[in-house]
């Protein structure tokens, strides 16, 4: 098994960003593990697709062993998975609490355990978690309390666990972003969403895509929320 490569794990990673992180990733020559609860198989011998829901503890241990059995180790873990849902907040169902708290902070609990584990045993590994301005900048016209109240868990988790592991070799940071142009956003909105953003343009995912970048390079940079939301987290 050739293990000089370096090797990424990104969930989420179907379509949108989690789709130009795995381009991103390869481009930079890393192998990758890709996983959503309905990503299709890949051409690229280097990408191993792993689908599933990763707020299954089972799901996302097994994306973590099959990433090592094919690839030997995990060096970089990308958060992307998550769910936003704008309501009012007496509009939310129980239903729609237990979905996002599901995927936004079991699946991201149960996948960063695991890559955690194997990343003490190299002495060395990163993990970014994608959350969102909102959890710092409410907007009015944008209700964001189900994203603000899991969202801004992993910004205080990434602060925690970069303090817990600063001696062990590995960093914990997270990308902070505005609204990012995805196919979750019809073109009809996107005057709206870009007039949030004080630079007055919504984000691209080559924004975010470079900012994970970034970080997974930046060797002294750890505990950072590195905000892509356009001036957002700044002020209007």
């Amino acid at each position: 098994m050739n293990t000089s490569s370096k090797v990424a794990v990104i969930t989420g990673a179907s379509q949108g960003i989690g789709a130009g992180l795995v381009r991103a990733f390869r481009d930079r020559g890393y192998r990758v593990v890709a996983n959503s609860r309905s990503i299709k198989p890949s051409a690229d011998p280097e990408v191993l697709v792993v689908a599933g829901d990763v707020a299954d503890r089972e799901v996302a241990n097994r994306v973590i062993r099959e990433g090592l059995a094919a690839f030997g180790r995990i060096d970089t873990l990308v958060n992307n998975a998550g769910i936003f849902l704008a309501k009012p907040f007496t509009d939310y169902t129980p239903e729609d609490y237990a979905n996002v708290a599901a995927v936004n902070l079991a699946g991201f609990f149960h996948i960063t355990q695991a890559a955690v584990e194997q990343m003490e045993k190299q002495r060395s590994g990163h993990v970014v978690s994608i959350t969102t301005t909102l959890a710092e900048h409410a907007v009015d016209g944008v209700p964001s309390v189900l994203a603000s109240l899991t969202k801004g868990g992993l910004n205080a988790a990434t602060k925690s666990l970069a303090i817990e592991y600063a001696k062990r070799g590995i960093r914990v940071n997270a990308v902070s972003p505005g609204v990012i142009k995805t196919p979750m956003h019809p073109p009809e909105t996107h005057e709206f969403l870009a007039a949030l953003h004080p630079v007055g343009r919504m984000g691209e995912i080559r924004d975010i895509t470079d900012a994970v970048l970034y970080l997974d390079s930046a060797g002294f940079v750890t505990g950072e929320i590195l905000h892509v939301d356009g001036g957002q987290s700044a002020g209007h």
